[in-house]
């Protein structure tokens, strides 16, 4: 790496450092992203497994957006949802899938004979069911999942169960299909070449260091470790790509910790600021860290994740910190948002978490009703 600062920084003190980087404090040198493709480029890819939570995800980060707004976007091709790595579905800027795909997603194929003989499928099936796909699609299709699949039943391929799923995946995963936005509540799915065609094209180190940069500017400060588990990069990849993102990266110390962060994020403010945030369960704010333990005091590791099945639940946050859970119950003339303390808020606190809710019922664009579960 070019830049090896020494600049050591407390444990709060990277936090609030953090919070700038996921875009949910203002940046003081670099512009608040305007726009669904703004925010999704900035992180280079944003989870995105639960399509609400990944909704609210950009809406958190466009202030006075609403669902309709973040859908018209989708549907512009300002992003979107793939397979781009660690076997999940991510936002990715819509022209930087192939790329991505060859770098990181390319992973997921390693060992994927065993998963297919599980499910009594074999390589010639799936090649079949990519191409019967791609011939569907083809001339601007765009099927829903269920659609995708009566399809490749009709061709004689067994799609029931987990078959279906695995197949749809796996064309995705060959950059055949891609997910597009959904048509009410059906998932649907367009030809990436026809969705998507004006691809970029980036190879060996140029790749490592764009998505290095990515990460880091949107999830720094945070060590090495984290990038390679968010990538699916090995250590070396990982190292690699840090070191061709040159000085646009510095190396501080976090609680005596090598750290990595974006080097204009050394001018942000380092103080603690007393925000209120409800954040959806599948963020970046979480997910894109396998150490979560500046944001999440390890007693409320099962409040957030119930069972350790990967299901995250929405958090309450306080100064970057988790604080509670929260859930929607949606009806046609209202949502009702239910909150789930984890430490003692009073009134006035409350009162905030209600604020901070009222915005996630405005981007819905229905009024709330607010229960707690005390």
């Amino acid at each position: 790496m070019a830049s090896t600062g020494t600049t050591a920084l407390s444990g709060t003190e990277a936090l609030a450092l953090r919070m700038t980087s996921l875009l949910l404090r203002p940046h003081p040198t670099i512009a608040a992203p305007g726009s669904v493709a703004e925010v999704v480029e900035w992180f280079g890819a944003m989870q995105a497994q639960d399509l609400a939570s990944g909704m609210w995800s950009l809406g958190a980060r466009l202030p006075g957006s609403t669902h309709a707004d973040v859908h018209a976007a989708l549907e512009r091709r300002e992003a979107l949802r793939t397979w781009p790595m660690r076997g999940t579905i991510h936002l990715v800027p819509a022209r930087d899938v192939r790329w991505q795909l060859q770098l990181t997603g390319v992973r997921a194929l390693v060992g994927v004979a065993k998963r297919r003989e599980h499910l009594g499928l074999s390589e010639a099936d799936a090649d079949r069911a990519a191409e019967v796909l791609g011939e569907a699609l083809a001339g601007g299709g765009r099927l829903t999942r269920a659609e995708c699949v009566a399809t490749l039943v009709e061709a004689g391929i067994d799609a029931t169960g987990q078959r279906g799923y695995h197949l749809l995946w796996y064309a995705a995963q060959r950059g055949v299909t891609c997910i597009a936005p959904n048509i009410g509540t059906e998932q649907t799915f367009a030809l990436l070449d026809e969705w998507a065609p004006d691809q970029r094209q980036l190879d060996g180190d140029e790749a490592l260091a764009t998505l290095a940069l990515r990460y880091f500017r949107s999830h720094g400060p945070t060590t090495r470790q984290d990038f390679a588990g968010w990538s699916g990069l090995t250590a070396a990849e990982a190292k690699r790509g840090i070191a061709a993102a040159g000085a646009d990266l510095t190396t501080v110390l976090v609680d005596g910790a090598e750290a990595v962060l974006h080097t204009p994020l050394l001018d942000a403010p380092r103080v603690e600021v007393d925000d209120v945030l409800t954040l959806p369960g599948f963020d970046e704010y979480l997910l894109g860290y396998k150490d979560r333990s500046l944001m999440l005091d390890p007693e409320h590791k099962q409040a957030i994740i119930p069972g350790g099945n990967g299901v995250f639940q929405a958090t309450v946050v306080v100064g970057g910190r988790v604080v509670g859970t929260w859930r929607r119950r949606l009806a046609k003339t209202r949502v009702t948002l239910t909150v789930q303390p984890l430490v003692d808020l009073g009134p006035a606190r409350r009162k905030q978490v209600e604020q901070a809710l009222h915005r996630y019922a405005d981007f819905l664009a229905l009024p709330p009703r607010f229960d707690w579960n005390d």
